[in-house]
């Protein structure tokens, strides 16, 4: 009997009992590494590159094998896009608005001041012209790209003094990303970009008076709350700030339709676990945070306000400056205009209702 007349007479079920397993686990033995930005210690950030690559291994059987190494173990957490143009390693996982020195134009793949929640990024990415327009830019990179999760909304941060006007930014040592640094330079802020594994220290020593990571239950585990007592929020400069893989451009390439097929369902699953892991987790851990004694603050109308105006202004000038910005803001921003006034009607007015409710 030939192959094909035995699929057609046994099924699934009798080809793999006769040993003729499907075409994925014909493939030859692929093993890569991973290069993450993020400390072992948090299981939800550096956990998806985790939850990531099992999903590879499972789906082939074991013939595809990822390592996962945290940030500092191959390379600095800063240095992963350098680590995957120049085939360090094949890939990384980390937050493209890192980057921003390098151009602006990264931090549109992840977030931006008062920019795209969590659904509306996936929605541009998967379904606008995100991934798209993004691929272009990171082409020059030898960088494929792929959704790696999404932390939600984030909080402000913490903070030694309260921030009662734009007045008391004035002089403060603050760990942000890169692009919100920029915003709030003109208010006299000291921006400080320092790993995710450093900034404990940083901020118990008072090389910081303040910092932001990502919400409760991350902050929770890094013990940000023994060191400062004011728990800001929201994080307006990343309201849905989505993490990437990363792949080099060749190794990409030089993979068999099955595996390539694998790793973007992979991706895709890790991309909505890390956002439910935080939405799940972040409530009871902000609750113990109140609990144990921090304040939870809003920042004032004065302080978004004047942040919102200078966000602008940074975004007129990038777009009259540079070329690779301009081209994909154009979209973004209009993409984002149009789920907005959709939110507003539906999920923005529910949202706000039950808010209210005693449940």
């Amino acid at each position: 009997m030939d192959r094909r007349s035995l699929i057609k007479n046994a099924g699934i079920a009798g080809v793999l009992a006769a040993g003729i397993a499907p075409a994925v686990h014909a493939q030859a033995a692929v093993r890569w590494r991973l290069a993450s930005s993020f400390p072992k210690s948090l299981d939800t950030i550096y956990g998806t590159a985790e939850v990531f690559a099992k999903q590879v291994s499972d789906a082939t059987g074991g013939k595809f094998q990822i390592s996962v190494h945290a940030g500092g173990e191959l390379m600095p957490a800063f240095g992963v896009v350098d680590g995957v143009q120049n085939a360090s390693v094949e890939m990384a996982h980390t937050a493209p608005y890192y980057f921003y020195g390098k151009d602006p134009t990264f931090c549109l793949g992840c977030a931006v001041p008062f920019g795209m929640n969590t659904r509306q990024m996936n929605a541009w990415m998967y379904e606008g012209n995100g991934l798209k327009l993004m691929r272009a830019f990171y082409a020059k990179y030898n960088i494929f790209n792929l959704p790696g999760g999404n932390t939600g909304a984030q909080m402000g941060g913490w903070f030694r003094k309260e921030i009662k006007s734009v007045a008391d930014l004035k002089g403060l040592k603050f760990r942000t990303n890169p692009f919100a640094g920029k915003v709030l330079e003109p208010f006299g802020v000291i921006p400080q970009s320092i790993p995710g594994a450093d900034l404990y220290p940083a901020l118990e020593k008072g090389t910081l008076d303040a910092l932001e990571w990502v919400g409760p239950y991350d902050d929770q585990k890094l013990g940000f709350n023994k060191v400062a007592k004011f728990y800001y929020y929201p994080g307006w400069w990343e309201g849905g700030p989505q993490l990437d893989f990363y792949i080099n451009t060749k190794a990409w390439e030089g993979l068999p339709a099955e595996y390539k097929a694998v790793v973007e369902a992979a991706a895709a699953h890790a991309n909505i676990t890390m956002t439910a892991k935080y939405d799940a987790r972040n409530p009871v851990a902000l609750k113990q945070l109140v609990g144990s004694g921090t304040t939870l603050k809003p920042f004032t109308q004065d302080v978004m306000n004047a942040a919102f105006k200078s966000a602008q202004q940074i975004y007129a000038e990038l777009n009259n400056t540079n070329p690779e910005w301009k081209k994909i803001y154009g979209d973004w921003a209009k993409f984002l205009a149009d789920q907005n006034a959709w939110f507003r009607f539906t999920e923005g007015t529910f949202d706000r209702f039950m808010q209210q409710q005693k449940l």
